[in-house]
């Protein structure tokens, strides 16, 4: 008798763990969702509302909207074709879902994570629906000269790379300030220090 009720028991929790794991997908979900549709509308507006290679001020020269179609990667890179960037980000996207599952009991890892998932599916949307993504955020920040190599102007990027960079950002702090992981190895999980206290 003990045995069923005792299996009873676990039989009830089981169902309240599954609605909790589930739960846990609602934040991560609506942060790629949120990130996706903001971008897809924004590159539709300056689409629909600028003319190609175009600027329009928003804040002096400092910020500028201007339409530009870009074949190949991020910071201007050029590494192949459109079907490389899209083989190589669908690769990636699903790198970064593996970690948004393997991860989602962690809201300062899943959260970021679908950030940049959502970024580059606002991305891979372009490359699918136009062989090249949407640009048009143009910032003035700080100049860079590095060994000759100068910037007066910084690449011109969207939504999806805003959301990519936060996310990226975020996870860096936090592996570089907050992780748990000494270099000594992981924290022991809570129970071993009794162990070791007793000669275990």
């Amino acid at each position: 008798m003990p045995g069923c009720a005792l299996s009873a028991k676990r039989k009830k929790r089981r169902p309240k763990l599954a609605g909790d794991n589930k739960r846990q997908f609602i934040i991560p979900i609506a942060i790629l969702v949120a990130v996706i549709l903001l971008d897809q509308l924004t590159k539709f507006w300056v689409v629909s509302s600028l003319p190609m290679g175009q600027s329009r001020s928003i804040l002096g020269e400092f910020l500028q909207f201007k339409l530009i179609y870009n074949q190949g990667g991020a910071l201007g890179t050029n590494l192949g074709n459109s079907a490389f960037y899209l083989i190589s980000s669908l690769l990636i996207l699903l790198v970064v879902l593996y970690f948004i599952i393997s991860n989602i009991s962690s809201k300062i890892i899943a959260n970021p994570m679908a950030a940049i998932a959502g970024g580059a599916i606002g991305n891979i949307i372009d490359r699918i629906r136009l062989g090249e993504v949407v640009d048009f955020l143009d910032f003035d920040f700080f100049d860079i000269n590095i060994l000759g190599y100068k910037i007066d102007r910084w690449w011109t990027f969207n939504i999806a790379d805003v959301g990519i960079t936060v996310g990226m950002i975020i996870l860096l702090i936090h592996i570089v300030f907050f992780s748990k992981s000494k270099k000594g190895g992981i924290e022991a999980p809570p129970g071993d220090s009794a162990g070791h206290a007793n000669g275990l």
